[in-house]
């Protein structure tokens, strides 16, 4: 079991930066894919972002690519998404999710472990 508890969430105006962070506890994540997942009112969840935690390999959803940068620390057990230059259409509910995986993956399916969810809501 991984549990995944998300912090960092909250309302900034457009243009402004938040940091969410992701800490991570019940196994080593050397396995692992983390991915950032967001989902908005009456949308679908997407995948955001994601990080193989052994070799750092990354994906970015073309909407947040040179905006949003995932980043993970081993001693901390802990991966964060730093979110830059935000617009009102990034807001949406933010998810950590972990998979055991030696790929990356995007689809929510794929992953076996969710935090709570932490909310972004960007002003206009």
């Amino acid at each position: 079991q991984v549990q995944l508890v998300e912090s960092g969430g909250g309302l900034v105006q457009a243009g402004g930066s938040l940091r969410l962070s992701c800490a991570a506890s019940g196994r080593t994540l050397s396995s692992y894919v983390m991915g950032w997942f967001r989902q908005a009112p009456g949308k679908e969840r997407e995948c955001v972002a994601a990080i193989r935690w052994s070799v750092g390999n990354i994906y970015y959803a073309d909407s947040v690519k040179g905006r949003f940068t995932i980043s993970r620390d081993n001693a901390k057990n802990t991966v964060y998404l730093q979110m830059n230059s935000l617009k009102p259409e990034d807001t949406a509910a933010y998810y950590c999710a972990a998979a055991r995986s030696l790929v990356l993956l995007t689809s929510q399916g794929a992953y076996d472990y969710w935090g709570q969810g932490t909310q972004v809501t960007v002003s206009s």
